[in-house]
């Protein structure tokens, strides 16, 4: 890079870059003539590290670019005393500290429902996986051992009752699916939905009682976490299935992991997992277990969706607009 080139491209807005996926990566040399993005991953340093060895006075970089898992805490934001925006590639934020946001002052940016379909499709597709056994079935095949396909047991899906757990965007694209099958959609929420009919629990362990599998669509946080615990599990059934979508720890993993080896439910997809990245080794031999890792979103179409609604925000903050999907930090 010549001298003249270097200049120019120091004189670019500074986005730090914290936890991004491989795919989301790829395209950042697209958009490096808008904004000079700083990413410590390649390099194997710590940020503080990585910006002392590149002459980056934290004061100097003003945004951040992260993605769920990876943790934005407060001694992150305390690092960059600059910061005034914080834009994730993911609908939700508990990956963010947002009272350190809302303290200072800093602006946050999500996916919104930007995923919805794409998280929607994956829901369903882990219902039918597990209920069919169509993964099992598969291993079986490929592996040639002494169990056959027939050997296992499965349901379907038409006419089951499902229990939708937050009927936000996500719950209403996967409620819209179902009901193609001929499914009865019931739900639990923070508030009853007015503009819906379907039957509202605000129990969650009478929804379990009364449903054939449990969709998790909703957010994680203080109220949510291991809000499905043993008791849930037990409500549910052996005949039962959860489905989470949502985040890892709304599931109280030890407890969803001994029921599945005690037999006490009849199986589990997850695209989540309440330590990610690791997952329960436990799982692994299980054939009522269908796994995706955390990767619902990384279609390629809402990929190129995701980088254009990231700039968007960008060059709204640095032009002094309103962003595009904010999020509200209001007590």
């Amino acid at each position: 890079m010549g001298e003249k080139q270097s200049l120019e491209v120091e004189e670019l807005p500074k986005v730090v870059v914290l936890g991004l996926h491989g795919s989301l990566v790829s395209l950042i040399p697209n958009y490096s003539h808008k904004f000079h993005f700083l990413d410590p991953k390649p390099s194997g340093l710590s940020l503080q590290h990585f910006l002392a060895v590149h002459n980056h006075h934290p004061s100097s970089i003003p945004a951040i670019l992260c993605s769920a898992p990876y943790r934005v805490p407060a001694d992150v934001l305390r690092l960059l005393p600059s910061i005034r925006l914080v834009v994730t590639t993911s609908a939700g934020t508990d990956h963010i500290d947002l009272n350190e946001c809302r303290r200072r002052g800093i602006q946050v940016a999500a996916a919104g429902g930007l995923f919805s379909e794409d998280v929607a499709d994956m829901a369903i597709c882990l219902l039918i996986d597990v209920m069919m056994k169509i993964s099992a079935r598969d291993r079986c095949l490929k592996t040639q051992n002494h169990s056959t396909p027939w050997d296992f047991h499965s349901s379907k899906l038409s006419g089951k009752r499902i229990g939708i757990i937050g009927l936000g965007s996500i719950g209403m694209e996967v409620a819209k699916r179902l009901e193609c099958f001929g499914c009865t959609i019931l739900y639990h929420s923070r508030f009853q939905k007015k503009a819906v009919s379907y039957p509202f629990y605000s129990s969650v362990v009478e929804l379990a009682t009364t449903c054939h599998a449990l969709v998790i669509c909703c957010a994680l946080n203080e109220q949510t976490k291991h809000m499905i615990n043993r008791e849930v599990i037990l409500a549910l059934g052996k005949e039962g299935f959860i489905i989470n979508v949502g985040r890892g720890g709304i599931i109280d993993e030890k407890q969803l992991v001994k029921c599945l080896m005690e037999g006490e439910l009849g199986g589990v997809g997850l695209d989540v997992f309440e330590n990610e990245p690791h997952v329960p080794k436990e799982l692994f031999t299980m054939n009522n277990v269908v796994m995706s890792p955390h990767c619902a979103v990384l279609t390629t179409e809402s990929t190129m969706n995701m980088c254009e609604l990231v700039v968007g925000n960008l060059e709204a903050f640095f032009s002094n607009k309103p962003l595009i999907t904010p999020v509200s930090l209001a007590d």
